[in-house]
């Protein structure tokens, strides 16, 4: 883990490897960069990986985002602060909803784009916001029991619901407002970076459909459905997960290389 101050508030993130282009990978709801470290091992051959947590959310200080644009704002000013410019970004649920929200507003930050576990409306059940408000475990036990595919091992559903409900209440029911306002359905046609689109077979929280429409809307987007997954795929497939990015940052690589040998 490593610290950089933004605005007067540390900001805990996640670090490995080195190279062009950098890949920066944004958690989901009540999570941390830590998520992402099977990535962050995979991918440290090919790109310098970054995972930052999000303002009030692990080792990051300040106030908890109030909407999906405020954290892609915090992601860019996170970005200018390690001096990176253009990267491949990326992000799992809300994290999703954060990098497509970031390729919306600075397309000329991003190189190639990765929508993991996420959509582009992400409607909450009421129900769901309305325990996290009022019986927070019991909010927690509903998500959790959503999120993850029937087969995943009984240590990983318990270490990652014993993480969300770490979170303090607030933290989690935010995220999930956040994620209730967003919409950028009828924007998808605005994005000309190379997309993928990758999503666990058997997600119940933000299933295939979401990512074949990605496929359908934006320009030559790769849709990957990745078998034995839930709402977690980065977690509960890491392999096929870390192989679908390797492939997308290949690709941005090769065509910067191509671009520059026609310059030159």
């Amino acid at each position: 883990m490593a610290l950089v101050n933004l605005d007067g508030i540390d900001v805990g993130y996640e670090s490995s490897g080195r190279g062009a282009p950098a890949v920066c990978l944004v958690h989901g709801t009540g999570g941390t960069g830590a998520v992402w470290m099977r990535q962050l091992e995979g991918l440290a051959d090919v790109a310098r990986v970054v995972a930052p947590d999000l303002p009030g959310h692990g080792r990051t200080g300040g106030s908890l985002p109030r909407s999906i644009a405020e954290s892609a704002d915090f992601v860019a000013r996170f970005l200018d602060a390690l001096g990176l410019d253009r990267v491949v970004i990326g992000g799992h649920s809300m994290g999703g909803a954060i990098a497509l929200q970031v390729a919306l507003g600075r397309p000329e930050r991003v190189a190639g784009l990765a929508l993991i576990g996420t959509g582009a409306r992400l409607r909450v059940l009421p129900r769901l916001l309305e325990l996290l408000a009022t019986a927070y475990p019991e909010g927690v036990d509903l998500l959790m029991g959503m999120a993850l595919a029937a087969g995943a091992p009984a240590e990983l559903r318990a270490s990652l619901h014993r993480q969300t409900l770490a979170n303090r209440p607030g933290v989690v029911l935010g995220d999930l407002q956040a994620c209730d306002a967003f919409d950028a359905l009828a924007r998808l046609g605005e994005i000309t970076a190379p997309t993928l689109a990758l999503c666990g077979e058997e997600d119940q929280l933000t299933p295939p459909t979401y990512a074949r429409f990605f496929g359908e809307r934006i320009a030559g987007a790769r849709v990957v459905i990745a078998r034995g997954a839930g709402h977690y795929v980065q977690v509960e497939q890491p392999d096929a997960t870390t192989a679908a990015l390797r492939d997308l940052v290949t690709a941005v690589a090769c065509a910067g290389a191509g671009r520059a040998a026609r310059v030159g």
